[in-house]
């Protein structure tokens, strides 16, 4: 047998190492893919366990909120408060009215605001179902008014309507429930609205908000 020649051994030569330069390569970039994958993992399990942290943190301020007291709200025992269904007028202790008899057709409180007085005893049904309902006179600032409408258009069980012969510039009113303030900005109205949409005090809660009259 022939012996094999220089040329033809070195040739196998720079092919074997050839073969293992290559193999190495992909050895390197199977770790760098690796690497970068758990990276990844990495970065998104923590990015999932702050959301679901921010979520947790807000949940309890929401809650904390709901369990708070709101300075000077005044309150009304529910239980005496009348829940018949009635065609006629009623004269209601205040002004605006948080419960008692009231029209069998509620007014649509999913995140609507009235620019016109609405009736006292549609409105009333709507609290009923656990809607909030904000009011504000001639006093209120056009700006705040403004703020409340952009609020209460994006809450459901919520309406909003002028009501010039009120006492306060800007009311909020519950089932039983209700606060005065000078302007938007103030914090009980985020509280109130956390505290009472369908809140405890609910006599109906989950009844509807839409399906009733509007304007």
């Amino acid at each position: 047998m022939a012996a094999k020649s220089p040329a033809n051994a070195d040739r196998r030569a720079r092919i074997e190492e050839m073969r293992r330069a290559e193999q190495a390569r992909e050895r390197r970039n199977r770790l760098v893919t690796i690497g970068i994958s758990g990276v990844v993992v990495l970065g998104l399990v923590g990015f999932g366990t702050f959301v679901l942290m921010k979520k947790s943190d807000e949940q309890d301020k929401k809650d904390a909120a709901a369990k708070a007291p709101i300075t000077a709200e005044k309150s009304w025992d529910a239980t005496k408060l009348g829940r018949n269904h009635v065609e006629t007028a009623v004269k209601y202790e205040m002004k605006p009215p948080v419960g008692g008899d009231h029209h069998p057709v509620w007014m649509n409180c999913d995140g609507v605001v009235y620019k016109k007085a609405v009736a006292e005893v549609n409105a009333v049904h709507s609290l009923e179902h656990g809607a909030v309902w904000v009011t504000y006179s001639k006093k209120a600032a056009a700006d705040d008014v403004k703020k409340l409408e952009d609020k209460v258009g994006k809450t459901k069980y919520t309406l909003m309507s002028p009501v010039d012969d009120q006492a306060g510039a800007i009311m909020l009113s519950a089932w039983g429930k209700q606060v005065t303030v000078d302007n938007a900005s103030d914090p009980r109205i985020d509280a109130f609205f956390t505290k009472y949409v369908q809140g405890p005090q609910t006599p109906e809660p989950g009844a509807a908000c839409t399906g009733g009259i509007g304007q």
